[in-house]
């Protein structure tokens, strides 16, 4: 099992029953209850024990310390911004699969193959479904429009999600367009970004803004809480566009250690990952967009419509991250 320590806050969730042969050993950014049916499955398919140090922050800096030392064998984060740090960290190794090579298309792995991708969400626009229109939202572009003055609600601008969104408005247009376009969203927006994306939907069934920035997953998590159905209830999934493009995803994934103590039972893992069957998993229980074609997405996640994925390279989006956060503090977005 992995340890508790002080560097950084984890938990770890321990397998009932006598300890098994073979193991796996995963840092992981993704909530317990987003990926620990998974773990279950695998387990009970393949009798490999999976032992998961939930990471809150920290964990490139934690395998970095570890080095040869760590007792990780994979981590899982939760967007590409991530992906690419723990590679850049040098703290991760490239792995050939032919199984991962025919479940993950080319766009959602990396070109060394050092991470791939699992699910992808879309950055929408939550819309009260009494105080805004059938098409009054179009494109992120928009959003800075003054007709939208004090109705917008986000998180805070400088975190992950709305950095990726920030990164691919740089890549689709250029610095300074995006820097005024941050400017004039941070004009309109009804309160100071705080909070999550559901505390969003939130504010808009409190009447304190008619939209919000939020990932799509987070209408299956609040229609399946008692005490947030409500707000999921007073809002529409809306999928907004790039001038001439569509609409931004992201991508949560997976990726080997340069340690990998087990490297064998983490290569199983991993390509059990992008079977049919854990895509299946996570498209009901996360209700996210599998990776691999032909996984069907989870009815209510179907039923939100039909949209036109962005088709910027996610690599680039990552690479314009720094900058991206540069700018968001530049307007002072979460001032």
């Amino acid at each position: 099992m992995l340890t508790r320590t002080p560097l950084f806050a984890l938990s770890l969730i321990a397998l009932a029953g006598p300890a098994l042969a073979e193991e796996v050993n995963v840092y992981s950014l993704r909530q317990p209850e987003l990926v620990q049916p998974l773990f279950d499955k695998f387990t009970e398919e393949t009798g490999i024990a999976v032992n998961v140090a939930f990471v809150e922050k920290g964990m490139v800096e934690r395998l970095v310390s570890e080095g040869d030392r760590s007792p990780a064998d994979l981590v899982m984060t939760v967007d590409i911004a991530k992906l690419a740090q723990v590679v850049e960290a040098g703290v991760t190794q490239p792995v050939t699969s032919d199984i991962l090579a025919a479940n993950i298309p080319a766009e959602f792995r990396d070109p060394g193959n050092q991470w791939f991708g699992l699910t992808t969400r879309a950055r929408v626009v939550y819309a009260s479904k009494d105080r805004v229109a059938d098409g009054e939202v179009t494109t992120y572009e928009d959003l800075a429009d003054s007709k939208w003055q004090g109705r917008i609600c986000t998180r805070p601008g400088t975190h992950d999600y709305n950095l990726g969104l920030m990164a691919a408005m740089i890549e689709h247009h250029d610095a300074d367009y995006a820097k005024e376009w941050a400017t004039g969203l941070r004009a309109n927006l009804a309160k100071k970004p705080e909070g999550n994306d559901r505390a969003q939907v939130k504010s808009i069934w409190a009447g304190e803004c008619d939209i919000s920035l939020g990932n799509t997953y987070y209408m299956g998590a609040m229609l399946n809480d008692p005490e947030q159905v409500d707000w999921a209830n007073s809002v529409r999934i809306v999928f907004p566009i790039f001038d001439g493009d569509g609409t931004h995803m992201n991508v949560s994934g997976v990726a080997m250690t340069k340690a990998a103590p087990n490297k064998d039972t983490a290569l199983k893992l991993m390509e059990f990952l992008s079977s049919d069957e854990a895509q299946a998993i996570y498209a009901e229980t996360n209700y996210e967009f599998p990776v691999k074609p032909g996984v069907a997405k989870s009815e209510l996640v179907a039923s939100w419509g039909e949209f036109t994925p962005d088709s910027l390279n996610l690599m680039d989006v990552a690479k314009s991250r720094p900058e991206a956060l540069k700018l968001m503090e530049e307007v002072n977005f979460d001032g």
